[in-house]
C-alpha cells in the first residue's frame, strides 16, 4: 500500500466523521447538547459544554480535512515533477519527423472507367 492510499482511506474517514459531526449539530441549539441537560452548562466527560466540544471538532475535523488533502498533493504517483518544462526552459527539444510521401497503393494504379455516352 503506498502512501498515496493511505492518504486516501485517511481523507475518507475524516470526511465521515466530519459529516457526523456536522448532523448531530442542531442550528437552533436543539441538537445533541440539548439531550444532556438543556441550556449544556453540565459537564459531560470533562467538557464544560457540549457545543463548545462539536464546535472544537467540527473545526479540528475540517483543518485536519484540509491538511490531509494538501498533504496528499506530494504522495500523488507519477506526479513528481520531474520533467522540465519545455516552455519556461527556451529549448525545442521535440525531435521533427522527416516529410514522407504516401505509399502509392494498388487501388490507387487503377483507371477509372469513364462514363458511356
Amino acid at each position: 500500500m503506498n502512501t498515496f492510499t493511505i492518504f486516501l482511506i485517511l481523507i475518507i474517514l475524516v470526511s465521515f466523521l466530519l459529516v457526523v459531526v456536522v448532523m448531530v449539530q442542531n442550528p437552533k441549539g436543539g441538537g445533541l447538547s440539548s439531550s444532556f441537560g438543556g441550556g449544556g452548562t453540565q459537564q459531560l466527560g470533562g467538557v464544560k459544554k457540549t457545543t463548545d466540544f462539536l464546535d472544537k471538532s467540527t473545526w479540528a475535523l475540517a483543518t485536519l480535512l484540509l491538511a490531509l488533502i494538501l498533504a496528499s498533493n506530494f504522495a500523488i504517483p507519477g506526479a513528481g515533477g520531474s520533467e522540465d518544462s519545455k516552455v519556461i526552459n527556451g529549448s525545442d527539444t521535440t525531435t521533427t519527423v522527416p516529410a514522407t510521401t504516401p505509399v502509392d497503393t494498388a487501388a490507387d494504379n487503377i483507371a477509372t472507367p469513364e462514363p458511356v455516352e
